[in-house]
C-alpha cells in the first residue's frame, strides 16, 4: 500500500512531468472507481495541471482553467464564471494494491473496461499517466471536487504524521487504549502511516506492536517521535526525486523487518517474526521490541515463552 513517502513522491513527479500540461482525455476503465460523477470526468478535458499533493495516502492533483475558456461542467455551481476559475482536484486514493503508472508515450487506445487500468488521464505531448490496480479486489477510489475537504475520508483525516511536535504526538496518543499498532495506522488519529512504515517506526523505537498506545512512558513516547521522524523522513528522501515505476522497489529496499518474516533482523541477528491476520500481517523483532517473546496471532493463544 502506497503510503506517506510514496505519496508525497509521487506527487512531486507530477509537480515534475505534469505541472503546465493540458489535459487531452480522461478515461474511466473501473466502474466504481469514480465515487462523484458531478462534474464528470470529462470536465477535466482542457484544464491545466497545476500542482499536486498530498492529503494523509491521498494523492491529489490541481487542475486550471485552460487557455482559451473555462472547462465545461455539468453543475452550473461549479463553472469557473461561478467559483471564480476555481482549482478543481483530482482526488485518488491508491488503496492496497493501485498505484500511479507514468507514460511518456501513452496509447490513444483507450484502456479495457475490467483490466488493470481503473483511470487514464492523457495530457499533451503525448504524455499522461495510469492509475492501476492489482488483483481482483477493487479499491481505488478517485474524486473530482473543488474542495479536497469534500472527499469523506479527506475530512476524516488526523493530522498528518509529519505535522506533530513530540507534545503534538503524546497529545494524539493519550487515553487511547487500543495497541500502539492499531493506534498509528488508523487514519483519523495520525494520516499517513500504514501497515509497512509503522512495523519499521516501532522496530526502530523498540515498542513492541502490542504496547497499550496511552500507557507509554516518557522515554518510549520520545524514542517513538525520534523514530516517527527519521523513518519517514529518511524514506521521502530516498524516495523523491525518482521515476515513478521504481519508487516500490525503493520502499522495499528501505525497510528493516516490514515482509521480512524469518530473515535476521539487521540490528540484532534475531530472527524477524509476524503476526498474521485473515487478509494481513506485521513483523516484528522479538529481541528489539518485545524481550524475545513471540507475539499470539490467530495460529496462537498465547505469548510463547
Amino acid at each position: 500500500m502506497p503510503e506517506l513517502p510514496e505519496v508525497t513522491a509521487l506527487a512531486a513527479f507530477l509537480v515534475d512531468h505534469a505541472v503546465g500540461r493540458v489535459i487531452e482525455a480522461v478515461t474511466v476503465s473501473s466502474l466504481n472507481v469514480m465515487t462523484t460523477y458531478d462534474p464528470p470526468p470529462s470536465a477535466l478535458v482542457g484544464r491545466v495541471v497545476v500542482g499536486a499533493g498530498r492529503h494523509g495516502k491521498f494523492l491529489d492533483v490541481v487542475t486550471a482553467p485552460g487557455v482559451g475558456g473555462p472547462a465545461p461542467a455539468s453543475d452550473p455551481s461549479l463553472t469557473d464564471a461561478a467559483t471564480g476559475a476555481q482549482d478543481w482536484h483530482l482526488v485518488v486514493h491508491l488503496a492496497r494494491a493501485g498505484w500511479l503508472r507514468w507514460s511518456d508515450a501513452i496509447s490513444p487506445t483507450p484502456p479495457k473496461m475490467g483490466g488493470p487500468i481503473a483511470l487514464r488521464v492523457r495530457l499533451t505531448g503525448g504524455v499522461g499517466f495510469d492509475i492501476t490496480e492489482a488483483g481482483t479486489r477493487k479499491s481505488v477510489a478517485a474524486a473530482i471536487v473543488t474542495d479536497p475537504q469534500a472527499v469523506p475520508g479527506i475530512a476524516r483525516l488526523g493530522p498528518d504524521a509529519l505535522s506533530l511536535d513530540r507534545d503534538g504526538l503524546a497529545a494524539v496518543l493519550a487515553g487511547r487504549s487500543g495497541r500502539i499498532k492499531t493506534v498509528i495506522t488508523d487514519q483519523t488519529v495520525l494520516a499517513g502511516v500504514g501497515n509497512a512504515y509503522s512495523d519499521e517506526i516501532l522496530h526502530t523505537a523498540r515498542l513492541s506492536p502490542f504496547a497499550t498506545a496511552a500507557s507509554l512512558g516518557d522515554a518510549e513516547l520520545d524514542r517513538l517521535f525520534a523514530a516517527l521522524q527519521r523513518v519517514l523522513h529518511d524514506a521521502v528522501n530516498r524516495s523523491v526525486g525518482g521515476e515513478a515505476a521504481r519508487l516500490k522497489g525503493e520502499k522495499r529496499t528501505g525497510l528493516r523487518v516490514h515482509a521480512r518474516t524469518g530473515l535476521p533482523c539487521p540490528v540484532c541477528g534475531d530472527q524477524v517474526a509476524e503476526v498474521s491476520f485473515t487478509d494481513r500481517s506485521f513483523q516484528y523483532c522479538p529481541t528489539c521490541q518485545t524481550q524475545g517473546r513471540r507475539l499470539a496471532d490467530r495460529r496462537r493463544s498465547r505469548l510463547d515463552k
